[in-house]
């Protein structure tokens, strides 16, 4: 998701095409098991980060620089979670901090 909001921020695409070339593969062998299925879920997959896209494109010009470094910070943070627990080291409940990036948002709102 960050690698989205990051596209529409910066507009530097490297990384989505990146993670759509990673995607396409990985739809090419779901697909030799799961079927036409697959190609419909790209459908739905193809607006949901392309709203994604548009939307942080949209916002681009009310955020300053440090609100998107600290946000790109507390979604790192999430990530590395993620992959603690995927590694089984720890127990974080990370869908309890799903709002979190919105958090510097509010923050640098009242300074």
């Amino acid at each position: 998701m960050w690698v989205l909001c990051r596209s529409g921020l910066t507009g530097n695409n490297e990384t989505l095409f990146a993670k759509a070339a990673i995607d396409g593969v990985f739809a090419l062998i779901t697909a030799t098991t799961l079927g036409i299925g697959v190609a419909f879920s790209a459908v739905s997959v193809l607006i949901y980060q392309g709203v994604l896209t548009l939307s942080a494109h949209a916002v681009a010009g009310f955020l300053t620089p440090e609100v998107i470094s600290e946000i790109t910070c507390v979604g790192s943070l999430l990530i590395i979670g993620i992959a603690l627990n995927m590694l089984g080291l720890t127990k974080l409940k990370i869908a309890n901090f799903i709002l979190a990036p919105f958090l510097p948002i509010v923050f640098y709102m009242f300074l």
